[in-house]
């Protein structure tokens, strides 16, 4: 996949979240909130402060959902971001 973000914005991988509750509960799929943080897969030449591989916190509804060779994405604006994981 060969992906270059335009403007001030990044292409994120989610990263799924855990699939039992601390007390051991399953959470079916159907149950599961679409996770709000994820890894950064590429970054447009405008943006400065997040590199490739960083892990970001970013809005449950932000950006642009989009797939590439059977992976799903998100397209986000910077200001999106809340921060990143370190």
């Amino acid at each position: 996949m060969n992906f270059q973000p335009l403007g001030n914005r990044v292409l994120v991988k989610r990263v799924e979240e855990a699939t039992t509750t601390m007390s051991g509960i399953i959470i079916p799929d159907n149950a599961k909130e679409k996770p709000a943080r994820g890894e950064v897969i590429a970054v447009s030449k405008e943006v400065e402060t997040i590199t490739t591989g960083n892990q970001v916190l970013f809005g449950k509804y932000s950006g642009n959902e989009v797939s590439f060779d059977g992976t799903d994405y998100v397209v986000l604006e910077t200001e999106d971001i809340f921060g990143i994981i370190g």
